[in-house]
């Protein structure tokens, strides 16, 4: 190395989610300055299109990205055929743990009410700058009607109507349309299980080619994201020029307080009592074991880069056998994402009730099905949190624009809900473990407690 190079070392680039903060607080202030500047539609006709641009980037790629990682994601749980027993208990877990998840989200939410104080002023801003940006040739009121309308249609045609509504009669229809997007859910699934099911030497070609459509829409995710500061800059200067009503904020900070009391309940009661009630394992000797992994996924927000880590704390810490953690760790990184399951229907309740939209019964059960099985697709897609927040809003037709209000504090929840997957995905190992025989005593012991596969569970080391 030169002097020259000694003296001025490469910079290091700057981390994306502070880009994204810079563009958060500069957009706030560019709004505000023109505000008090009486320069309102300068920002509405330079500077929202530019918002508008990267909103429809995140709804371009949320087919795409549905379809190649949900055929991709079901279809790598081959080894269900090799390992039925554990695959089916794991998979079944996973998927109990994700709807508790979205349906404790949506009591949360419900009950605080964090979007319901704000001002009808404000709600009214909000509600045009956002359904402007949906749909220019739509007004407010029969985007309205059309919501209710759709409600009671579905009210009237029985209880099992949305159930029948989830399968497609033509896919292709249902593909050119985000509102549809259970349909596209189902169907991939429904492909991915067929891929499981056909000979390997037929399954392949077919399987190489989702596996390579996932990897290019992972690098279009990429280059989506790194427009994020500026359409966090345009979104955010256009929300304080439409509105600037200050309760926004208030009932900002009571959403962030909603998602982190739902997720403190699956951190401390959930996943906790399925510890208890399936293994019989110390609650003190779980947390005791697994803390350092859940502070390496806050750090990260990564549950794929924490996985080295969680798999060494749940084989050396909480006794649970190689065989059972290579096998479900993995799959839970790839499907297992409650935490971002819960944010996703707090978030989208909230941003219906800044608009001042009630949500019936149906489209709450829409929530918890599409958060759910959407979930399957967005965990091992870094920066895909917001795309499928969008497909979330799409299946409620709640306008997508209004993630733009919950943008502000996604990095911090995002941290939060990361440790959340990975206690998720470590409290389904030992579970699993505990149900084939595979629970035995720690290499490695964090606490005092007697641990009650000492006498009659296969050691760790057989």
């Amino acid at each position: 190395m030169t002097a020259s190079a000694e003296r001025h070392p490469p910079k290091r680039k700057l981390a994306l989610h502070w880009q994204i903060l810079i563009g958060m607080v500069a957009g706030l202030l560019a709004g505000w300055l023109a505000v008090q500047a009486g320069q309102r539609q300068l920002v509405t006709d330079w500077v929202e299109p530019f918002g508008t641009i990267f909103i429809r980037l995140l709804k371009m790629i949320a087919i795409p990205l549905i379809v190649a990682s949900l055929v991709k994601g079901v279809s790598d749980l081959k080894d269900l055929s090799r390992l039925s027993s554990m695959g089916f208990r794991t998979v079944g877990l996973y998927l109990i743990t994700t709807v508790v998840a979205v349906t404790i989200g949506l009591v949360t939410v419900n009950l605080m009410n964090p979007g319901g104080r704000v001002s009808q002023e404000t709600r009214e801003g909000l509600l045009a700058t956002m359904t402007e940006s949906e749909s220019a040739t739509t007004s407010d009121a029969d985007k309205l009607k059309k919501i209710q309308a759709v409600a009671k249609s579905q009210k009237s045609a029985g209880p099992l109507q949305p159930l029948v509504d989830m399968v497609p009669d033509n896919f292709v229809r249902a593909a050119t349309d985000n509102g549809s997007m259970l349909q596209v859910i189902f169907f991939a699934i429904f492909f991915g299980v067929g891929l499981i099911l056909v000979e390997p030497e037929l399954s392949a070609p077919v399987k190489s080619f989702f596996d390579g459509v996932n990897a290019v829409i992972l690098k279009l995710i990429d280059l989506i994201m790194l427009l994020a500061p500026y359409g966090v800059f345009a979104l955010l200067a256009a929300l304080v020029v439409n509105s600037p009503g200050a309760d926004i904020l208030l009932a900002l900070v009571q959403y962030a307080v909603c998602v982190l009391v739902g997720l403190a309940l699956m951190v401390f009661v959930v996943y906790p009592g399925l510890v208890y009630l399936l293994t019989g394992h110390s609650i003190k000797g779980f947390f005791a074991g697994i803390l350092p992994a859940q502070l390496l996924a806050f750090s990260t927000s990564s549950s794929a880069a924490t996985l080295p880590v969680t798999m060494e704390r749940v084989e050396e810490h909480l006794g649970v056998h190689q065989q059972v953690s290579s096998f479900v760790l993995p799959i839970g990184a790839t499907v297992n994402m409650d935490g971002t399951s819960l944010y996703q229907a707090v978030a989208a309740v909230f941003i219906a009730q800044v608009l001042g939209m009630d949500l019936s019964l149906t489209q709450q059960l829409t929530i918890v099905m599409t958060a759910t099985l959407a979930s399957i697709g967005s965990a091992a897609v870094p920066g895909a949190g917001m795309v499928m927040l969008v497909i979330v809003l799409e299946a409620i037709g709640v306008p997508s624009a209004g993630l733009a209000l919950v943008f502000a504090i996604d990095r911090p929840l995002d941290m939060c809900r990361t440790a959340v997957n990975v206690t998720g995905d470590a409290s389904v190992a030992m579970a699993v473990a505990s149900s084939v025989g595979r629970l035995g005593e720690p290499k490695v012991k964090d606490w005092d407690d007697h641990y009650p596969g000492d006498e009659e569970n296969p050691t760790n080391s057989d």
